[in-house]
């Protein structure tokens, strides 16, 4: 071979491997949207997502607290009285943000409670939320899973709906969600309380690339249970806040006294 020909290959070669490399990069970094984020300046519309059971009674409360703060905000109703697929629960989330686009919001803003946190996680991953989603919260996610659905699968399976033994540790929807990584660039704040006594361990909430705050780490006296996570008014105040116009950050001190 000649010494030209094969300058040729080794740079051919060098390029491929280039490629490969930024490719493989990509891949580790979940990098599967087009990186592009709405404007955090224009808060659109807030859709919030009931928990296991899709009782909207709690999130309306906070719904017409954002109200009150100036914000439009809708509580999603999900199929299948929110015990049924997570994913055609995620593809409902999706309904009601395309209609929102459609009605004129520049973005959504989302706010997920308990297993609806699971919910936006998978819009996220499977419907690109990244590139219309402004901001997320989650409250008491079992991203991870509960102990509590574990259980129900083992010992009940018959009693445990698809949504419950979805949200078993090690399903097979939550290991495939934990091998995805969060997109960059998407601002995600995930609050939990040290005494939830439904999703155990509490930190299944916990986000690889999310803004973590257990919510005794700001308000060290307070005590709020799982169900009592969207009406806490110092909970009501730090989504508030996340959802402002601010980077989006780790709360320094407790909202409230």
């Amino acid at each position: 071979m000649s010494p030209r020909r094969r300058m040729v290959l080794l740079v051919a070669a060098a390029v491929v491997v280039a490629v490969l490399a930024v490719a493989g990069v990509r891949l580790l970094r979940g990098d599967d949207d087009d990186g592009v984020r709405p404007d955090q300046a224009t808060p659109g519309t807030v859709l919030l997502v009931p928990g296991y059971g899709g009782s909207q009674g709690a999130l309306s409360r906070l719904a017409d607290r954002l109200a009150a703060a100036g914000r439009t905000a809708q509580v999603v109703t999900l199929p299948d009285g929110g015990t049924g697929d997570l994913v055609r629960q995620a593809q409902t989330l999706d309904d009601a943000v395309r209609a929102a686009l459609a009605a004129g919001s520049l973005s959504v803003d989302v706010v997920g409670y308990s297993a609806g946190g699971v919910v936006t996680r998978l819009w996220v991953d499977r419907h690109r939320g990244a590139e219309v989603a402004r901001r997320v919260v989650t409250l008491g996610s079992p991203l991870h899973g509960a102990r509590i659905a574990g259980v129900g699968a083992a010992l009940a399976p018959d009693a445990c709906p698809q949504a419950c033994r979805q949200l078993a540790p090690g399903s097979a929807l939550l290991d495939e969600l934990g091998d995805e990584h969060l997109p960059r660039g998407l601002p995600w704040l995930s609050i939990w309380t040290l005494n939830d006594e439904t999703v155990q361990p509490p930190d299944s909430a916990r986000l690889d690339g999310a803004v973590n705050v257990p919510l005794q780490s700001v308000c060290p006296r307070r005590e709020v249970s799982h169900s009592g996570l969207p009406t806490d008014p110092a909970v009501t105040a730090l989504v508030i806040a996340a959802l402002g116009t601010a980077p989006l950050a780790a709360p320094q001190a407790c909202p409230v006294s």
